[in-house]
């Protein structure tokens, strides 16, 4: 009577927009969409949008990994990874963890990176950052320098 609710992998392409189709609206997916032919309308994916070859998209973009080798005209948002193909063009700002522009590949707008995850504090330094600072007055007060003629030489 009752059935079991599905989980939705993102990792897989749920909607296809094949070649030769012509869309207008707004598309938002709990998984990957794969675009082939005209899109006029937003995107929001939660796995990875693919922008193939032929296809012609006046969109803006939000997913998870976002492949161009169409062109794309508007603005797309990657959590991870944008990927521009050799024969992809984007005309539209891009904000993303990670961006990948294959020679040949055309983009023009601005380019926001943003880490997927922020492991700094609230203050704006990288964590990584503060246990240097502590060692290189370490380093330097050490007592065993090499000397040449009596006088210490700091390295």
């Amino acid at each position: 009577m009752f059935k079991k609710k599905q989980t939705i992998n993102p990792n897989g392409t749920d909607t296809l927009i094949g070649e030769g189709t012509v869309f207008e609206g707004k598309i938002s997916s709990a998984a990957g969409v794969r675009i082939e032919g005209q899109l006029t309308g937003d995107v929001r994916s939660e796995g990875d949008v693919i922008v193939g070859e032929q296809a012609k998209v006046k969109s803006h973009i939000a997913a998870r990994d976002i492949v161009i080798a169409g062109v794309v005209h508007g603005n797309v948002t990657a959590k991870g990874k944008l990927t521009i193909t050799s024969k992809g063009q984007l005309f539209g700002n891009a904000n993303a963890a990670s961006l990948i522009i294959d020679e040949g590949g055309v983009f023009q707008g601005i380019s926001k990176m943003e880490q997927a995850a922020q492991t700094g504090g609230s203050s704006g330094t990288p964590a990584a950052a503060s246990p240097e600072l502590p060692q290189q007055p370490a380093a330097v007060a050490q007592p065993a320098a090499p000397s040449f003629g009596g006088n210490p030489v700091v390295l």
